[in-house]
């Protein structure tokens, strides 16, 4: 295949037919009016075309504001293909192409980017996670099974010193991963350098006495030039993860971050909900994170099921598998690690775990483990216990009565109502 096809959720006052030639125009070689430089081999040759489109509803009034107006909006998805020789394999290119400004068109109404196939040069030509689940697991010494992780919390707040005290309860507590959370990265509070000189002396220390080596995220996002110096600070302290604010650094600054990193690079989608929260405007998550991978991103947020934010679950399961299926249909997989988060206990774990079939993914819980009544430990032996119930095929309140800290977390957080139409 040497075309990239996107299909679109669109909505117009001019029905989806004309709307769906002027996005294609729009986004390739046209303009509002012919061109005499656009000729019928130029077209032949680089113009988008039309793949398929089905009609799916029409409605009274529009779902976004429109300048252009009609008696009805129809509605549809289509689906447009681009030649590769248009623009390469350029992320930023790509990214301009499938949603730049066809966002702003008058002509439509609704309109959400929802899939997206690639060429296998896309995987070919970009560097792609460079540690995936496997380099995690090789990082933190081999450990098997999901990996318990939480994150420091209050947010921001607590000074290097503090925060590496909250850090020794936790790696005492048995945890598997930390991470910064997104809002701290390197404020004059809480400094880049001496966070990490202070945290990782207490993750090194824990490494010798213990043998458990725990892997702390670092919030590296900053100016690009920046973050580079930010890994060179985490890589002399012996390092073993970065963190980034991936739309905030964009798809360049993630690709330049991968280019340099020694370690895992863990993405954090902080500002999500800008491009998911509206069914009539945004892209995909299963679109996305193709992109963030190709970039280079080993770890991927996904939120969690039953989550405190607004997605729904059905759409949390599409998310995670996705991250797990190939990026293309031929060439490296470039597969990357769910990062499951957000309201998160031990009741999520299985269902979490069924999704995907398999223990290659990160499940952060934070009050899920700081909140057990019996210590952030008991916490997170209790979600051990919970996977290892997964695991086994094991209803979870059965094997709670031989586990007495997953009976405790059993009996302090509240069952959520997980609602899932997929299988």
């Amino acid at each position: 295949m040497n075309r990239i096809t996107a299909t679109y959720d669109i909505e117009s006052p001019v029905g989806v037919q004309r709307a769906a030639e002027v996005l294609a125009g729009e986004q390739s070689t046209g303009t509002f009016t012919r061109l005499a430089a656009e000729t019928d081999a130029l077209r032949e040759r680089s113009a988008a075309r039309i793949e398929n489109i089905e009609i799916t509803g029409t409605s009274s009034t529009p779902s976004l504001p429109s300048r252009k107006t009609g008696e009805t909006y129809e509605r549809g998805t289509v689906t447009i293909s681009w030649s590769l020789d248009n623009f390469g394999t350029s992320l930023p290119t790509l990214m301009s192409t499938l949603a730049g400004n066809l966002f702003e068109l008058a002509e439509l109404s609704a309109i959400r980017l929802v899939d997206m196939q690639l060429p296998s040069a896309f995987a070919t030509d970009h560097p792609g996670p460079q540690f995936g689940a496997q380099g995690t697991r090789d990082f933190m010494d081999g450990h098997q099974g999901p990996v318990i992780g939480t994150i420091i919390k209050p947010s921001v707040g607590l000074n290097p010193s503090e925060t590496a005290a909250l850090v020794q309860t936790l790696v005492d507590a048995g945890i598997d991963f930390i991470k910064d959370d997104e809002l701290q990265a390197n404020g004059a509070h809480c400094p880049f350098a001496e966070r990490v000189q202070e945290v990782t002396r207490v993750l090194n220390a824990h490494a010798d006495k213990t043998g458990k080596r725990v892997m702390y995220a670092f919030n590296v996002t900053d100016e690009i030039d920046q973050m580079w110096r930010n890994l060179d600070v985490l890589e002399a302290h012996g390092g073993t993860c970065a963190m980034v604010c991936m739309s905030s650094v964009g798809l360049t600054g993630l690709r330049a971050l991968r280019n340099r990193s020694p370690m895992t690079i863990h993405g954090h989608r902080a500002g999500w909900g800008i491009y998911s929260r509206s069914p009539d405007i945004g892209i995909s998550f299963p679109v996305m994170q193709k992109l963030w991978r190709l970039a280079g991103a080993d770890h991927l947020h996904v939120n969690g099921l039953a989550n405190k934010f607004t997605e729904t679950d059905d759409v949390i399961a599409q998310s995670a598998t996705s991250v797990q299926s190939p990026v293309c249909d031929s060439g490296p997989a470039h597969l990357a690690m769910p990062v499951y988060s957000s309201g998160q206990t031990v009741w999520q774990i299985d269902p979490a775990r069924s999704l995907l079939g398999n223990d290659d993914f990160i499940f952060c819980a934070g009050g899920g483990i700081l909140s057990h009544p019996d210590g952030a430990g008991a916490g997170v032996i209790a979600l051990r216990q919970a996977a290892d119930a997964a695991r086994n095929g094991i209803d979870i309140k059965e094997f709670a009565r031989q586990h007495p800290e997953l009976q405790a977390a059993v009996d302090t957080f509240s069952q959520p109502k997980i609602k899932l139409k997929r299988p």
